[in-house]
């Protein structure tokens, strides 16, 4: 079964990742780092490149190509599961755990690294909060669909693993 951790980014679904694939004896894997390592260029340069949309069916295609995976702990991008069906796909294939920050939460891990994605470029103190908050309210609708949610501020690794285990022998 696949585990596919979405939130925000600076929620630490790639740090939870590692934690919980060794948790659980998974493969680890990072949906953003599949896309560079496949692609020959950042995420940053993908943006940059060929902008938004192109950079989603991208993400589409290297969601799907996982698929093979049997057992697997997949970190996702922050906005994977709003575009193309793909939270459809996620919640289809495995289990679907959100990691949910509150919006001053995200802006403490994000404030000194924002011009290092795309979507926030360029946004700093207030303007980042506020673009912070706004991302967050068009997108957790489609977070909310998680089959479970997790404190991702204060995320207890071993507890969301055994619930994992415990919903995959239902």
């Amino acid at each position: 079964m696949k585990v596919f951790l979405i939130g925000f980014m600076g929620s630490g679904k790639s740090t939870t990742a590692k934690k919980l694939a060794s948790r659980l004896g998974y493969e680890c894997l990072d949906l953003d780092a599949l896309i560079e390592q496949g692609e020959g260029r950042s995420i940053n340069e993908l943006f940059r490149l060929e902008g938004e949309d192109n950079f989603r069916k991208l993400e589409y295609r290297y969601l799907r190509s996982i698929g093979e995976k049997q057992q697997a702990v997949i970190a996702t991008g922050g906005g994977t599961p709003c575009y193309h069906g793909n939270m459809d796909y996620m919640n289809a294939t495995g289990i679907t755990v959100y990691l949910k920050m509150a919006p001053t939460q995200l802006h403490s891990r994000l404030k000194n690294t924002a011009g290092n994605r795309p979507l926030l470029k360029g946004q700093a103190g207030g303007d980042l909060v506020q673009s912070i908050v706004q991302k967050l309210e068009e997108r957790e609708g489609f977070y909310r669909q998680a089959t479970l949610v997790a404190d991702g501020f204060s995320l207890d690794v071993p507890a969301l693993a055994d619930e994992i285990v415990r919903r995959l022998k239902k």
